[in-house]
């Protein structure tokens, strides 16, 4: 009976209340546990990801930071090479450009334009491909000139601070020289044959000479150039004796090969040896100070920069002054010396430079580049007159004849 009443006397509520409070706490424990677990598992992925991410930071801080060293060395050692290329002046490509002078060939051109303009005037013959053989055997001979004159230069260190010198750029002295000598072999066979084919023997001792000035102006043990005496050997080579001889060779054929000498000649030649004396003598405004300190007593280190624009002025004038009184006693055709006027303002401007420029060692150095234009146009418009003066039939014959 007491068993029942007791067992009566047990409230169910309270009994499934305390059931559920131990099923809500023991569930309540493995939910924080769970969550503790899934909680230290987050925090240490998490702890893992930022590891990483700031590695990751770090690593992308240090990449940035080389590559800002790179970007500062490359602009240190850029900023040297464009100093360096600053201090030289120019690149190696204008120095091969300057190196290689093409426009200094207009020195072979202008005399055998002008000489067969003179020839074609006097006997209104002109041979085309005698022209074009005359040509490249005269561009032979003036490489040979241009390369010779680096490695002789190159020998006294006339040209040590020259780095447009051939020698300099190629770093090969015997080389250089053994070319330049092969160069005026063929350039002279050229010649050779042509002046057989005319049958001219006058124009191949005419051509001789004319190299042979270009041998002594440069070559030891002559070294006339050293002496100031560059110029005149320049005005010879290329005025009487070249032009003449072209002259010769183009007038000339084997069934009448005694072509006379005449003023017309004579006086287009000593035009033609002024205007290409001029371009030798402007090219040594920049090198005034190098020759002067190894002995090279050229007219420009005698002159001084200042005087020897003068200089340049007044043969300007004297050019000028020369054509028109060759114009007055008809030694020359009057279409020449118009034409020949048209080229005044070109050798205004050349003489402006020069005057304005002389003390600029960079900017002089294309002195010589203004004289080749107006040595150039003023040889064309020579030659372009004695050409017109036979087509309108201007045959005036100049009293003075030589042989």
């Amino acid at each position: 009976m007491r068993m029942a009443a007791a067992f009566c006397n047990l409230n169910p509520g309270s009994g499934l209340k305390k059931l559920n409070e131990c099923f809500l706490h023991q569930s309540y424990m493995t939910r924080y546990y769970l969550d503790s677990e899934r909680s230290s598992y987050f925090l240490c992925n998490g702890r893992k990801l930022l590891h990483s991410t700031y590695r990751r930071q770090l690593e992308v801080r240090k990449g940035h930071q080389s590559q800002w060293v790179y970007l500062v060395s490359k602009s240190d050692s850029s900023g040297t090479c464009n100093e360096e290329e600053k201090e030289d002046g120019v690149s190696r490509a204008t120095l091969i450009w300057r190196a290689v002078k093409l426009p200094m060939y207009s020195v072979a051109l202008v005399p055998l334009t002008v000489g067969s303009a003179a020839a074609y005037f006097q006997t209104g013959i002109c041979s085309a491909r005698r022209f074009f053989v005359l040509l490249a055997s005269s561009v032979l001979v003036i490489t040979w000139l241009n390369l010779s004159n680096d490695v002789y230069d190159f020998d006294t260190g006339a040209d040590k601070n020259k780095k447009e010198s051939v020698v300099n750029l190629v770093g090969i002295r015997t080389g250089t020289l053994i070319a330049a000598y092969s160069l005026l072999a063929l350039g002279f066979v050229g010649l050779t044959w042509a002046s057989m084919e005319a049958g001219s023997i006058r124009s191949i001792m005419l051509l001789a000479c004319s190299i042979i000035c270009g041998y002594i102006y440069q070559s030891p043990p002559f070294r006339l150039s050293y002496q100031g005496l560059g110029e005149p050997l320049c005005f010879a080579a290329f005025g009487p004796f070249a032009s003449t001889a072209f002259y010769l060779l183009q007038g000339s054929t084997r069934k009448m090969n005694h072509l006379p000498i005449s003023g017309t000649i004579l006086s287009a030649s000593i035009l033609v040896g002024i205007t290409t004396t001029l371009i030798l003598f402007c090219s040594h405004f920049h090198q005034v100070e190098g020759d002067k300190a190894v002995g090279k007593m050229s007219p420009l280190v005698r002159l001084g920069t200042r005087r020897g624009s003068k200089a340049v002025k007044v043969a300007v004038i004297a050019l000028y002054v020369l054509a028109f009184a060759l114009g007055l006693i008809k030694a020359l055709p009057l279409t020449s010396i118009l034409l020949c006027a048209f080229t005044l303002p070109m050798g205004k401007v050349f003489v402006k430079y020069v005057e304005d420029n002389h003390k600029d060692n960079q900017k002089i150095f294309m002195a010589k580049y203004y004289c080749v234009r107006f040595h150039a146009l003023f040889g064309a418009a020579l030659a372009a007159g004695l050409v017109v003066a036979r087509m309108i039939g201007e045959r005036y014959v100049p009293r003075l004849i030589l042989f």
